[in-house]
C-alpha cells in the first residue's frame, strides 16, 4: 500500500522505522498524531496483530481521538483491538490481570484525590486540609520518583518532609488493608509487578510487540521505567533483541516539571538505547512564518538536547503584535476590543467569517482570568474557562454522588469507602481494613461482606454494630429512594438524608473557614434541587428553559448518574471564546490568540517560594517558563497579540510592571509590530464600545 500523500519525508521516515527504538522529535503543529496513526497502520501491514500494538497517551481525550483517527485508517475492527490507553489505564489493566502477584484482588478500589486527602488526614491525625494536601503532594512526587516510604524518610530535607514520610508509611498501611490504590500507584505498582515477576514481565513484553508513547517529554521517572520494562533493554548496551518502541515528543514543550515530569528522560533515551534513531519533524502545518519566527527566537535561548527549527509554507502572515496596557482592566478591555475588531473585519460566522471559537485568551495563572471574564460578560461575548473545575468535581458533590452510586450498586467498593467515612461515624481504618481483608478472602464486595455471619470473628462487637447500623441505613435509604418520586417528595427525602448523616455539620467541622463551608453547603442545596427537578420531570434545557418529562424516582435518577455527570462536560464544539492557562492550552490551537500578562514576575512566574532558590535550580525554572512561552506562541495559527502590564496588582497594592524578558527574546521587528493606524482606530472604537457596555445603566 502506498504512503498517504499527507506524509512528508521526515514523517515517512518515522513511520517506516520498524527495526528498533525510535525517537520522533515532533515540533509544535508538525503532525505527530498523524505519524503515530500511520505507524500503527504500517505495523499492521508488517504482520503485527492489532492487540500487539500499544499506543500510550496522557489523557483519555487524546486516546479517544487517536482511536478515531486510527479507525479511519485501519478500519473499525482493527482499531477496536488496538491497545490505545493512558499510562494509568494501562496500569489498571495490568493490575487487574496480574496484580494478585502483589497481593491485590482483581476488584481492588481506586481512590480519587479527595479520597486520598481523607486518608491522609486520618493517617496524619489532622483536620487541617492544607497540611494534608501538602503531604499528599509531597508523597505523590516521591512516588513518581520511584521511592518507598523508607527512602522518602531517608531523603527528607527538613522536618516537614520527615513528617510527610512518616504519614506516607501509615497511609500505605491503610491502602493495603482496604485493597485500594491511588492514582500514582497505577504506575508504581505495575513497575514493581514487572520488576519482581520475570514471568509476568515476559508475558507483557510478548503480548505488546511495539509500544508508541505520545507526549514523551511529559513522562516522569516511573513512567519511563514502566516503558523500559515493557519493551526490554535500556541498560545502555546494544541488544540482540532490539527494543521496539516509538517515543514521540518535543523537548521544547516540556512544561510539567512541577508535577514530576522530567526532561532527563529525553536525555537518557540515547544513553540507555545506543541504537536509538532520532527523527526531527520540523515542518509546521499550523502557524504562519511570522509566528514561528518569534517561537524559534524565544526557544533558542534554552540549551538544546536535540537540534530542531520549525518552518512553515503557510506564508508570512500578520506580524506578531506587542501591546502595553495600563493595568488588568485596561488589558481586558483591549483583549475584548481585539476580538470585536477582528470579528468585524472578518465578518460573522453565519456569513462564513470568524466564529467566537476562533479566539483564545491565554495566561500564566488562573487569577488572571477574572478581569477578562468581567469584560467578556459585559460585552455579551460567550466564553468558557478551559481547565476550570467542573461542578461535579467539587468534593461535596463527589461525596453525595458516592452515596447515590452505592444505592444503585452495592458492589461499588470505592463508593462504599467514601460513603462509610463521609461523614465520620465511628468506623475506623482498622475496622475497614479487617472488612476489606475479609471481603478479599471471600471475593465479595465490602458492603456484602459486612452482613456475613462469620465477620463477627474478625472484629469487636462494637465495630460490627457500627457497620451493621451503616448497612441497615443504606438499605433503608435505597428502599425509600426506589419508591420516592416527584420533586417535593424527592427533596424531602434528600434533605432528610443529609440531616440523618449530619452533612452540613461535617462541612463546617472540616472546612478552613465558615465562608467556604457556607459556599459548599450552598452547592449541596443546589445539587438537591437539581436532582429534585429531574424526579419531578423538570429538565433544565440549553438557554435556561425547562420542559416536562415523566416523573422519576430518586433511585432512577441515581441510576443515570454517569449520564448526568457527562452533561456537566459540555462539548468541545461550542461557539465560545476560550480562556485558558498556558498549561491547559498545550495540544490545542486557535486561529487568533491573545497572550496576556506577559510580565516579569508573571511569565516567568516568581513567588515567595522561588526566593532563595539556588542558581542552578532557578535556571531550570526559567528554562521551563520559556518553554511555556513557546507553547503559548505556537498555539496561534493566523494572528498573535502579546500584551503586558505597565502597572499590575501584587496583593492589594499596585506596582510598576515591566515586560517579560521573553518579549525581547522574540526579536520582533519594531516597525512591523506597530499597529496599522486604521486597525488601531477600529480597535479603539471597539474598546470604547466595550467600556460603554460595561458602564452602569442610569435608573429609569
Amino acid at each position: 500500500m502506498a504512503d498517504a500523500p499527507s506524509l512528508n519525508l521526515a514523517q515517512m521516515q518515522a513511520v517506516h522505522h520498524l527495526g528498533g527504538p525510535c525517537l520522533v522529535l515532533a515540533g509544535a503543529g508538525s503532525g505527530k498524531t498523524r505519524v503515530i496513526t500511520h505507524k500503527i497502520q504500517r505495523l499492521l501491514q508488517a504482520g503485527l496483530a492489532p492487540s500487539q500494538i500499544a499506543a500510550i497517551t496522557f489523557t483519555n481525550k487524546a486516546a479517544q481521538e487517536m482511536r478515531e483517527r486510527a479507525k479511519a485508517l485501519v478500519g473499525g475492527r482493527a482499531a477496536k483491538e488496538l491497545v490505545i490507553a493512558t499510562f494509568h489505564s494501562l496500569g489498571v489493566r495490568m493490575l487487574r490481570e496480574d496484580g494478585q502477584a502483589l497481593g491485590l484482588k482483581p476488584a481492588f478500589s481506586i481512590l480519587d484525590s479527595d479520597d486520598v486527602l481523607g486518608q491522609m488526614r486520618e493517617a496524619g491525625g489532622t483536620t487541617d486540609a492544607k497540611t494534608a494536601r501538602h503531604w499528599q503532594w509531597t508523597i505523590s512526587l516521591w512516588k513518581n520518583q520511584g521511592l518507598t516510604p523508607e527512602q522518602g524518610l531517608a531523603a527528607a530535607a527538613n522536618e516537614d518532609e520527615r513528617v510527610a514520610a512518616i504519614v506516607w508509611g501509615k497511609y500505605q498501611e491503610r491502602l493495603q488493608a482496604y485493597q485500594a490504590v491511588d492514582f500514582d500507584d497505577l504506575i508504581g505498582l505495575p513497575v514493581a509487578l514487572l520488576e519482581k515477576n520475570p514471568s509476568v514481565r515476559e508475558k507483557w513484553q510478548t503480548s505488546l510487540r511495539h509500544v508508541l508513547v505520545d507526549e514523551y517529554q511529559d513522562t516522569n521517572a516511573q513512567q519511563y521505567q514502566l516503558l523500559k520494562l515493557l519493551v526490554g533493554g535500556g541498560d545502555g548496551k546494544p541488544s540482540a533483541r532490539p527494543a521496539l518502541f516509538t517515543a514521540v515528543g518535543d523537548d521544547d514543550q516540556s512544561i510539567y516539571g512541577w508535577r514530576g515530569a522530567t526532561i532527563d528522560n529525553l536525555k537518557r533515551l540515547p544513553l540507555d538505547y545506543p541504537e536509538l534513531t532520532v527523527i526531527p519533524l520540523e515542518q509546521n502545518y499550523r502557524s504562519t512564518s511570522a509566528i514561528l519566527r518569534a517561537a524559534n527566537a524565544v526557544i533558542a535561548a534554552n540549551p538544546k538536547i536535540f537540534e530542531k527549527k520549525l518552518w512553515s509554507d503557510l506564508g508570512e502572515g500578520e506580524p506578531v503584535r506587542v501591546q502595553p496596557c495600563d493595568g488588568e482592566e485596561h488589558e481586558a478591555e483591549r483583549a475584548v476590543a481585539r476580538i470585536q475588531s477582528l470579528r468585524a473585519a472578518g465578518g460573522s460566522a453565519a456569513g462564513g467569517g470568524l466564529a467566537w471559537k476562533d479566539f483564545a485568551i491565554l495566561y500564566r495563572a488562573n487569577h488572571q482570568a477574572r478581569a477578562i471574564e468581567q469584560k467578556l460578560r459585559a460585552a455579551q461575548i460567550p466564553y468558557k474557562v478551559s481547565g476550570g473545575q467542573s461542578y461535579f468535581d467539587r468534593a461535596e458533590i463527589k461525596d453525595l454522588c458516592a452515596w447515590l452510586r452505592l444505592l444503585v450498586n452495592q458492589d461499588d467498593d470505592p463508593a462504599f469507602l467514601r460513603a462509610v467515612t463521609t461523614p465520620k461515624r465511628g468506623i475506623g481504618h482498622q475496622t475497614l481494613g479487617a472488612l476489606g481483608e475479609f471481603a478479599g478472602r471471600w471475593k465479595v464486595s465490602m458492603f456484602e461482606a459486612l452482613f456475613a455471619d462469620s465477620l463477627e470473628a474478625t472484629m469487636s462487637k462494637k465495630a460490627l454494630g457500627s457497620l451493621h447500623e451503616f448497612g441497615r441505613y443504606v438499605n433503608e435509604l435505597e428502599h425509600r429512594a426506589r419508591h420516592t418520586a416527584g420533586a417535593e417528595d424527592a427533596k424531602t427525602l434528600l434533605m432528610g438524608w443529609l440531616s440523618d448523616i449530619g452533612y452540613e455539620q461535617h462541612l463546617r467541622d472540616h472546612e478552613e473557614s465558615e465562608k467556604l463551608a457556607t459556599a459548599r453547603w450552598g452547592n449541596v442545596l443546589d445539587f438537591v434541587d437539581w436532582i429534585a427537578k429531574r424526579c419531578g420531570g423538570e429538565i433544565d434545557a440549553t438557554g435556561g428553559a425547562t420542559f416536562e418529562t415523566e416523573r422519576k424516582t430518586v433511585l432512577e435518577v441515581a441510576q443515570t448518574i454517569s449520564v448526568i455527570l457527562s452533561l456537566a462536560e459540555r462539548g468541545d464544539d461550542q461557539d465560545v471564546v476560550t480562556l485558558s492557562t498556558l498549561h491547559a492550552a498545550k495540544g490545542l490551537e486557535w486561529p487568533h490568540v491573545i497572550l496576556v500578562g506577559v510580565n516579569e514576575g508573571l511569565l516567568p512566574f516568581r513567588s515567595e517560594e522561588t526566593e532563595g532558590v539556588d542558581a542552578a535550580d532557578m535556571a531550570q525554572r526559567i528554562e521551563e517558563e520559556r518553554r511555556l512561552m513557546y507553547v503559548g506562541i505556537t498555539r496561534a495559527r493566523r494572528t498573535l497579540l502579546v500584551s503586558w502590564l505597565s502597572r499590575r496588582k501584587r496583593g492589594r497594592e499596585m506596582v510598576k510592571g515591566s515586560p517579560s524578558r521573553f518579549i525581547g527574546e522574540m526579536k520582533l521587528d519594531e516597525a512591523t509590530t506597530k499597529e496599522d493606524p486604521r486597525e488601531k482606530l477600529k480597535a479603539l472604537r471597539a474598546e470604547f464600545a466595550a467600556r460603554a457596555a460595561a458602564a452602569p445603566k442610569p435608573a429609569a
